[in-house]
């Protein structure tokens, strides 16, 4: 099973190719996983972070609830705030979806998009955190 944030980039990617976002998103180009990279300044980068615990229930295949961290870099706050806004859209909600061998049954977005922080070149640092339950297929 991959890193959640894998499959996240795959959603966004896919997403965006079918209903677009205000900033192309590419994975490697725009689109980072686990690290932001120092270019470009126009970013959007996933974190896996601490979910809940994992549940057996009643198969061997159990669900797993891990979190997520989507952190959108712009020089602009407004257009900072408005993509990440556009990716609660694409995600929150998004159920029963299969990616890599992996269901999804439910991603939920846990608050509104807030500013982190300012970086050393004023640029806006926006988060929007993500839990998710997902299972093998």
């Amino acid at each position: 099973m991959n890193a959640t944030s894998y499959d996240v980039a795959e959603m966004l990617e896919a997403y965006g190719d079918s209903s677009g976002f205000s900033l192309d998103l590419e994975y490697a180009v725009n689109l980072f996983v686990g690290q932001e990279p120092p270019q470009p300044i126009k970013c959007v980068t996933i974190f896996d972070v601490g979910g809940g615990g994992s549940d057996l229930g009643l198969s061997s295949q159990g669900y797993q609830r891990p979190s997520f961290q989507i952190r959108v870099r712009h020089p602009k706050y407004l257009t900072a705030m408005s993509l990440a806004e556009e990716i609660r859209s694409a995600l929150h909600g998004k159920a029963q979806e299969t990616w890599n061998g992996t269901l999804y049954s439910m991603i939920v977005c846990t608050g509104d998009p807030a500013l982190l922080e300012y970086d050393e070149n004023t640029n806006a640092k926006v988060i929007i955190n993500f839990n998710a339950q997902r299972r093998t297929v």
